[in-house]
């Protein structure tokens, strides 16, 4: 019996069971509270682009700071789940898709996503395979797709979210970022694991 309940209870800590207290899919929601606490990227009336957007915890903690004046679009390749669907407000809309095929030809998302949004965020994450270089690899390349998108639909002065792994890659990342941005911030919240290679860029004042 006790190594069946350790089995069960290996991956809850005190934020996946405030995330059920709260009625949030997961406990990531806590990271993006972290990261708009410090930095207020989310306001009243904002429109929103979520990207990796499955279980749906951060579209819902986003349409709750925009309120009805704001709109809120999400992106994954999985759907999500009725009962979180149920809970999205009528100004949020959600869509499956793959991040990593939609580029500036790709109209047909792109009219449907609509453009100028004041917020873009990825909270994706690969597959990961248990070796760190290719992990951090692939986290890389959902990067720079997240960004490209962010390039094409936020507003001049925008802001955008990235997890990434960190590994050979983040330097050449953060450039990117520099040449995006008139400002950023890398930031580590406290509700990721310990073990954990991921951090969070936030970049302000999209050029």
């Amino acid at each position: 019996m006790r190594n069946l309940k350790s089995k069960h209870n290996k991956w809850e800590d005190h934020y996946s069971r405030q995330a059920k207290k709260e009625q949030f899919p997961a406990r990531s929601v806590y990271k993006l509270k972290e990261i708009q606490q410090k930095y207020k990227i989310i306001k009243k009336g904002d429109r929103v682009l979520d990207l990796g957007c499955f279980p749906g915890s951060w579209l819902l903690y986003a349409a709750d700071l925009t309120g009805e004046k704001g709109k809120i679009v999400g992106i994954d390749l999985k759907p999500l789940s009725k009962s979180v669907l149920l809970k999205l407000p009528a100004n949020t809309k959600t869509y499956v898709c793959d991040v990593l095929s939609i580029d500036e030809k790709d109209q047909k998302i792109i009219k449907a996503v609509g453009k100028d949004f004041n917020i873009v965020m990825s909270d994706m994450a690969p597959d990961t395979t248990g070796n760190k270089n290719v992990d951090a690899a692939r986290s890389f390349n959902l990067c720079r797709a997240a960004l490209s998108i962010a390039e094409d639909l936020l507003v001049d002065g925008g802001s955008f979210v990235c997890k990434i792994f960190q590994g050979e890659d983040f330097k050449e990342f953060i450039d990117l970022i520099e040449l995006n941005f008139n400002k950023y911030k890398i930031f580590k919240p406290q509700s990721s694991k310990k073990s954990s290679k991921e951090i969070y860029v936030v970049g302000f004042e999209k050029k």
